[in-house]
């Protein structure tokens, strides 16, 4: 028969590498902490001018970068499979050059930092398209600047009600977009910092969006779309990081 004295939920805790259970998820203990993006319009890359920070924003220049379907961001480790991709963790640095992808990263942490638990990104932004996608993608930033992908997620626009039904956008209204990118339980420690990159495709792992509005699968040929991400006091983009208290683990090296 079935074991009644099981934990409602076992997790291996990346970084500490080890596992825990818990009878709730996200565990009981789990702080909330608010992160807001910023920069000075100038996102673009790993070399650009984007913040990620728990202070909120005031009036700050938007983000904007040009999504071609015929150009995708490449899906580069992750929940991906199949014939020539590789999953799990691998190194952004490639991704992270490119102009479509925008990077929101916080200052060196001066302790160690666990986040468990679901993950998701609130963004507020506009397209030039009646659809399109956003996507989102955790990082964990190393002293010496390689970066490796923890968790990713993507939101189809027409879908942005999350209830099922598909609504085209008007171009250029401002909508909230909340990309979930799962669970996940990631030590980023002391002199790391944390990442978020925001684009519009993430390929082969999601199939693209060809920023027609037409019913999938219908294209052969896209369109460009320019997409403005703004984190400003009325739309202020953000992520909400469940963060586990450190006492946890006494021996904090884990």
């Amino acid at each position: 028969g079935m074991d009644i004295e099981s934990p409602t939920v076992r997790y291996f805790v990346m970084g500490r590498n080890r596992w825990r259970t818990a009878d709730e998820w996200p565990p009981p203990l789990t702080q909330w902490q608010r992160f807001f993006f910023h920069s000075r319009g100038n996102a673009n890359t790993a070399a650009g001018d984007g913040v990620l920070s728990r202070d909120e924003p005031g009036s700050e220049n938007p983000d904007s970068f040009v999504y071609d379907p015929h150009f995708p961001v490449p899906s580069t480790g992750g929940r991906v499979y199949g014939v020539g991709v590789v999953p799990g963790p691998l190194e952004q640095s490639r991704v992270e050059q490119r102009s479509d992808v925008l990077c929101y990263t916080t200052l060196e942490l001066d302790d160690d930092l666990e986040v468990t638990g679901p993950l998701q990104v609130h963004l507020f932004a506009t397209t030039s398209a009646r659809d399109t996608d956003f996507t989102a993608k955790l990082v964990d930033v190393y002293p010496d600047g390689r970066a490796y992908n923890v968790v990713e997620g993507i939101i189809r626009a027409s879908g942005r009600k999350l209830n099922g039904t598909r609504e085209l956008v008007t171009p250029g209204e401002t909508n909230e977009y909340v990309i979930q990118m799962g669970d996940t339980s990631q030590l980023f420690r002391k002199g790391h910092r944390i990442r978020i990159e925001i684009s519009s495709s993430n390929f082969p792992m999601f199939d693209r969006n060809m920023n027609t509005g037409n019913p999938i699968g219908e294209d052969t040929r896209g369109i460009p779309a320019t997409q403005t991400i703004y984190h400003q006091s009325d739309y202020a983009s953000y992520t909400d990081l469940p963060v586990m208290p450190n006492y946890l683990d006494a021996d904090k090296r884990g």
